[in-house]
């Protein structure tokens, strides 16, 4: 065989390669298959939505109604509302118009978005509550220089930074991924939304860089966060040791109880789940993330409201603005 002959074998069995990997017209999303009664399971998640939204409206609009709650502490709990109420929004419609109506077949172009939002928002709502633990580390451990430290202006540069990082994190993620081949019109993705993982490993070209970012997420979203959290609240205990008061250590306890709460609602599950990956049954694995991600932002601004006495004593003082003694014009 001569060396023509061969090249034109080549460049035919690249055309024919190039005409079978191509970007998939659908992605069929096939989670909670074979589990009973589920449409029970998805109008509780409406209801989780509905509270979501209209909890985290009115926190914010609490702190954006009363100047006492305009401090950098209360920058953080805005951005984590707002990005709760935004993440809630990114999952639950979705899923509830995949599952409780029959849409699992989602176009390319619509599972690249959803992709981007699910993981936007969930690492940001990582790193602000992160954010909050250094707030609690500083007012505790450094109270005289708390109003040095945290200012206005740190915190809403920690915070600005913190969305830089995610999204810039995020475009690159969904970058590669749509540098991705696949063998066939439709990809089959075993989660509840258009999860990155099920998605690159069905990939049939070289997916190293999705890989790589598959690895660097969670250790954006669950490694540095929980370790930063760990170190705080150890100086924090060590802090309360040396208080030598009991009320003290009980006001600066009652402090930190509302943040803690809402990193054991958020990290512990979402923990438990990806340290138990290959002994945690399919199903079971995709009802704990989605419940992962629709139950803290709705628990987020019920634990605030009843467990924070100054944003309770906004609260009554807006009541009392608005309904008992309203401005008359």
């Amino acid at each position: 065989m001569n060396t023509g002959s061969l090249s034109e074998m080549v460049v035919n069995q690249d055309a024919t390669e190039n005409r079978n990997v191509s970007i998939p017209s659908y992605f069929y999303i096939s989670g909670f298959s074979g589990i009973p009664h589920m449409r029970y399971y998805y109008i509780f998640l409406f209801f989780v939505y509905i509270i979501t939204v209209l909890g985290n409206s009115c926190l914010m609009f609490v702190i954006i109604m009363d100047r006492n709650l305009h401090t950098p502490k209360y920058l953080a709990v805005f951005n984590l509302s707002l990005t709760d109420m935004s993440e809630s929004t990114a999952v639950i419609p979705q899923l509830l118009d995949t599952f409780l109506f029959g849409n699992q077949l989602i176009p390319y172009g619509l599972c690249m978005s959803n992709m981007f939002s699910v993981l936007l928002f969930i690492a940001m709502q990582s790193l602000t509550l992160t954010i909050l633990s250094f707030d609690r580390l500083v007012a505790i451990s450094l109270p005289l220089r708390y109003h040095m430290i945290v200012t206005h202006k740190s915190m809403l540069v920690i915070i600005s930074a913190s969305w830089t990082l995610v999204l810039l994190l995020t475009i690159i993620g969904v970058n590669f991924m749509s540098r991705l081949s696949f063998c066939k019109f439709i990809v089959t993705v075993n989660s509840f939304y258009c999860d990155h993982g099920p998605i690159y490993r069905s990939a049939c070209n070289n997916n190293f860089p999705s890989s790589v970012i598959a690895s660097l997420f969670p250790a954006i979203i669950l490694g540095f966060p929980v370790a930063f959290i760990i170190f705080s609240y150890a100086c924090i205990a060590v802090t309360l040791f040396r208080i030598t008061t009991p009320q003290d250590r009980q006001r600066a306890t009652k402090t930190c109880s509302a943040h803690l709460i809402l990193v054991a609602i958020f990290y512990v599950p979402i923990t438990f789940t990806y340290a138990f990956w290959p002994f945690i049954n399919t199903n079971t694995r995709i009802i704990n993330l989605s419940l992962t991600s629709a139950l803290p932002p709705m628990l987020n601004p019920i634990i605030y409201t009843f467990m924070t006495e100054e944003f309770m004593v906004s609260v009554k003082r807006l009541l009392k603005r608005r309904f008992i003694f309203p401005s008359h014009k």
